[in-house]
């Protein structure tokens, strides 16, 4: 179970978000605690933006690894940096490495990213949203059987719909080049999806990113208590299939 600690959201999404370096240590340290196996972050600056700056990421991750022994992710979206050659030269200038980064596909300039990132020794995970081309995209990548694992991204929050775009979603991925699928859904999909996961014996992930909701409609109140339950449902999921 990864568990993304922050993802783009801000001060304005609630104070359990951790958006510093120690907040975010000290929800990873939690959440590892719950269960986490597996860390993905948006590392901010002081204003809380996504950065891909060395001087950002750098004690970013050293907080996070003074406090666990897991592996801890990046994002690499264009968000962060819009133009694909400065965001390449950002990776580039990484002087403290993460574990994995993720790696949109259908963004421009994805496939320059993960050639950077397994250059540098980083996994890639190869992320395939939902309502994009990014499935045929990856099809006919030389790295796709270089990538960690796939991540399986549905971008549609409907509660009523989301199982079954992430059907279509990994219909679309057929064998994905061999390589592991982590599936997750985000806001009111984020559940439904999970629970498919269990039932389909893949990865998952869950966190502040995804989702800011319990499954009963309750606001959570931290990473931690997202991750305990998320393995409860994922776990009744598997049981049920």
């Amino acid at each position: 179970m990864q568990v993304c600690l922050n993802g783009p959201r801000g001060s304005t999404d609630g104070a359990m978000v951790p958006l510093t370096p120690q907040e975010m240590a000290e929800s990873a340290a939690q959440a590892v605690a719950s269960g986490a196996t597996d860390i993905h972050i948006h590392p901010k600056t002081p204003c809380g933006h996504d950065s891909l700056s060395p001087r950002v990421l750098a004690p970013t991750l050293e907080a996070i690894r003074a406090r666990v022994r897991v592996p801890v992710g990046v994002t690499t979206g264009a968000w962060a940096e819009p133009d694909p050659a400065a965001r390449l030269a950002r990776v580039r200038s990484w002087s403290v490495l993460p574990d994995h980064a993720s790696v949109n596909w259908h963004e421009e300039g994805a496939e320059e990213i993960a050639a950077a990132l397994l250059d540098l020794g980083v996994g890639v995970e190869a992320g395939i949203w939902s309502g994009t081309d990014a499935a045929a995209r990856f099809a006919h990548s030389p790295l796709g059987p270089r990538v960690l694992r796939v991540l399986a991204e549905v971008t549609d929050t409907s509660a009523d719909t989301a199982e079954a775009t992430a059907r279509a979603l990994l219909a679309d991925l057929g064998p994905a080049h061999g390589r592991p699928v982590l599936l997750h859904g985000e806001d009111g999909g984020a559940w439904p999806v999970l629970r498919l996961a269990g039932r389909l014996g893949l990865a998952a992930r869950i966190g502040l990113e995804d989702t800011l909701l319990l499954p009963d409609g309750e606001r959570a109140s931290s990473n931690a208590q997202l991750v305990a339950e998320a393995l409860s449902q994922y776990g009744c999921a598997q049981r049920s299939s």
